[in-house]
């Protein structure tokens, strides 16, 4: 099991990694082995995610989601399987708990009296000195 939260955990079933051939540094080695990972997750379709959780992480995935609502991260950051798998999954996570909190509710709000006061009494200052410059200069 994935844990993501204290009450959210994924079974390591519901992801599925490949392992594909990685662009990027390694030499020869990189024509070779197939290093980089490829995670696939079924966001939409996991039973061990609630509703809300799983929309925001469609937001936070943008173009990593399929129309599927399958979830695809690509690692390819370093040179072997392992830490590239560890990649996947520790970005996955990074993901989901991201997707967990929820913004609190914009709660609309107005100016206060104060502020309504100070800001009629600049447009009066300003008023007052482009009124002074409209005046013709006396010439002496």
């Amino acid at each position: 099991m994935i844990e993501i939260t204290a009450r959210i955990r994924i079974p390591e079933e519901e992801i599925l990694l490949s392992f594909v051939r990685a662009s990027g540094p390694g030499g020869q080695n990189v024509n070779k082995v197939s290093t980089a990972v490829q995670l696939r997750f079924d966001l939409m379709g996991s039973p061990s995610l609630p509703e809300g959780v799983k929309l925001r992480a469609a937001t936070l995935a943008g173009s990593r989601l399929t129309k599927d609502g399958v979830l695809v991260l690509q690692a390819q950051r370093f040179r072997t399987q392992e830490r590239n798998r560890e990649d996947a999954i520790e970005r996955l996570v990074e993901l989901l708990r991201a997707a967990t909190i929820v913004a609190p509710k914009r709660r609309p709000t107005r100016p206060t009296l104060a502020s309504k006061e100070r800001r009629l009494a600049a447009k009066e200052r300003r008023g007052s000195v482009k009124s002074l410059r409209r005046g013709k200069p006396d010439v002496d």
